[in-house]
């Protein structure tokens, strides 16, 4: 059975700028995390657990760009996101 046509994405840009902020915001937004709890937790621990939760996370960033309405929100969130964990990544590791 085939979509129904009302729930496309009828722009191609619009398709594009989702894939671009599902596939490499949200790879971004899942390292900055990982990044971030490094200062917290031992590396090694960090790296082991991130096999597991960083493909959970990333896929669920990705499916939520393509199932948002805004995509400029998803930009706007994820940019934030990837700001802040970088940002006390390198406040506290100082």
């Amino acid at each position: 059975m085939p979509a129904n046509k009302k729930y496309l994405t009828k722009s191609g840009w619009l398709r594009l700028n989702k894939i671009i902020i599902g596939s490499l915001g949200g790879y971004a937004v899942m390292f900055s995390f990982h990044l971030l709890m490094t200062v917290f937790f031992p590396k090694e621990n960090v790296v082991a657990t991130a096999f597991f939760t960083g493909y959970v996370a990333w896929a669920l960033l990705l499916l939520w760009a393509f199932v948002a309405k805004s995509v400029w929100r998803v930009w706007i969130v994820y940019l934030v996101c990837i700001a802040v964990f970088s940002g006390l990544y390198f406040l506290l590791r100082a």
